[in-house]
């Protein structure tokens, strides 16, 4: 058997480690101070509208 690099495996650099994945809320967590209050102002709107129509 040859003990080339392309032939061996080595666990350390084939398991996955934590800080590959990349995680959902970091990932979307630094545009919220942004779409928050977007949302927030389309949400009264919405509500504010639907009162007037409905009085």
């Amino acid at each position: 058997m040859s003990n080339s690099p392309e032939s061996t495996t080595n666990a350390a650099h084939t398991s996955p480690t934590v800080q590959a994945e990349a995680d959902a809320v970091e990932s979307i967590a630094h545009s919220a101070p942004i779409v928050l209050p977007i949302v927030g102002a389309v949400l009264m709107f919405l509500l504010a509208f639907i009162a007037v129509f409905l009085a």
